[in-house]
Parts: structure tokens; C-alpha cells; sequence
């Protein structure tokens, strides 16, 4: 068989099914919705808010925070300008937000300068939240334990029955 009538046959293929998205995300959320990108926030960071003593709008903040850190070893340095545009507040409202952050011990705010231009925007150093939220692991970890054992018990059968007082 000549490579032409070859190339011709298997350009005739046909696959059987379309390939499925193999992200749970996009199977979730959309492919559409997902290409615009998303930001990785340890499950904790929500379980933990009022341990960690945030009002909504201070987690709020964070989560913006934490959306602009790419990289492990890059701190994010969103201008309050932007913050606030995307948190419908002012830039004053944004910085005193940050401000209560950094008195909590979760942000630490590093002042940035151009060369020759004066301030621009500050980085922000998230390893306080990432330091709080090491602390509170394990003790959220002895609770989620807890529960599945209840669980698991609760499942087993006469395991969730109440056993009746004997006369």
C-alpha cells in the first residue's frame, strides 16, 4: 500500500467518543469559565475565618490577596487601586483592610520603590496567614478525624442506634 492511500485510511478514522474534559474544575464550573483562571486557597483559609478572628470583608481582601500570588517564591503586590476596584470599596478602605490584616499577624506589607520614580505598589508577604493556618491544622485535622470515625461508626450496622435503658 503507497503512504498516500496509507495517510488517506487513517484520516478516516473516526473516534468514538469526543475526548471529555478530564479536570473536575471544568466539569464543575465550564471550560469557559475556567480559561479565565483560578486561584488555589487552602479549604482551611474558610473552615478556619473565625479562628483566625476575619470579618468578611478582611477575608475578602485575603482571598484578593491570594489570587495575585502566582508564585511560591513571588509575592503578590496588587495596587489598592485594583483591590478596590474589585472589592467595590475605596483605596483608603483597602489599605485600612490591610492595615488590621498586618496587626493580625496574617499580612506584612513590604513598601516597593521604582528607580528613580518613587513608591509603587506594595508587596504583600502572605506567610503569616500561611504560619496561623500550620497551627490550626492539626487541630482541625483531630476534628475531621473525629467525624468521619462517627461516621464510619454510624454506618456499621446497629451502630447509630441508641440502646434502650433495661427496666
Amino acid at each position: 500500500m503507497s503512504e498516500s492511500a496509507e495517510s488517506e485510511k487513517s484520516a478516516e478514522v473516526i473516534p468514538l467518543r469526543p475526548p471529555a474534559s478530564k479536570k473536575a474544575s471544568e466539569q464543575k464550573w465550564g471550560k469557559a469559565v475556567m480559561d479565565l483562571g483560578f486561584c488555589i486557597v487552602p479549604s482551611l483559609v474558610l473552615r478556619a475565618q473565625a479562628r483566625l478572628g476575619l470579618n468578611p470583608t478582611q477575608l475578602a481582601v485575603l482571598l484578593h490577596l491570594a489570587d495575585f500570588w502566582w508564585d511560591a517564591a513571588r509575592k503578590p503586590y496588587p495596587s489598592k487601586k485594583r483591590l478596590a476596584e474589585r472589592l467595590k470599596l475605596g483605596p483608603r478602605q483597602v489599605q485600612r483592610y490591610i492595615a488590621e490584616l498586618e496587626q493580625a499577624g496574617l499580612v506584612q506589607r513590604i513598601e516597593r520603590r521604582a528607580a528613580h520614580k518613587g513608591k509603587i505598589s506594595n508587596e504583600y508577604d502572605l506567610g503569616g496567614l500561611v504560619n496561623r493556618l500550620r497551627e490550626l491544622e492539626p487541630e482541625f485535622r483531630e476534628i475531621e478525624e473525629e467525624v468521619k470515625a462517627r461516621r464510619r461508626q454510624v454506618e456499621q450496622p446497629g451502630g447509630g442506634r441508641r440502646r434502650r435503658p433495661s427496666a
